[in-house]
C-alpha cells in the first residue's frame, strides 16, 4: 500500500481518537458538575478513555515509530479542534489577552 496514504490514514486515526478522548473528557467533566458524586464519573471516564486510546496508539503505530508519531500528530490537533468547538461565546468574545479573575 502507499506511504502516503497509510500515513493519512495514521494521521486520520490519531484525529479520531484525539476528538474520542478530548471530547469525552468535556463531556465527563459537565456530567460531573451536575452529579452528587463526581468520582463516578471522572475515575470510569479515565479508565475508559485511556484504554480505548492506548489500545488505539498500539494498533495503529503497528510497531513503527513514524505512525506512532503521526497518530500523535493527529491527537494532539484533535485537542485543539475540540478546545474551540467547546468554547463557551463569553471565552470566545473575551479571548486570552485578558486575565481572568480567581475566587478568594
Amino acid at each position: 500500500m502507499n506511504e502516503m496514504l497509510i500515513g493519512g490514514l495514521t494521521w486520520l486515526a490519531g484525529l479520531l481518537l484525539g476528538g474520542m478522548f478530548f471530547g469525552g473528557l468535556w463531556w465527563t467533566v459537565n456530567k460531573s458538575l451536575s452529579s452528587q458524586r463526581p468520582a463516578l464519573w471522572l475515575l470510569p471516564s479515565l479508565l475508559l478513555r485511556m484504554s480505548i486510546t492506548l489500545a488505539g496508539f498500539y494498533l495503529v503505530s503497528d510497531g513503527h515509530w513514524q505512525r506512532l508519531l503521526l497518530c500523535l500528530l493527529g491527537f494532539v490537533m484533535a485537542r485543539l479542534v475540540v478546545i474551540r468547538l467547546t468554547r463557551t461565546s463569553g471565552e470566545a468574545q473575551t479571548g486570552s489577552a485578558t486575565e481572568t479573575s480567581h475566587a478568594p
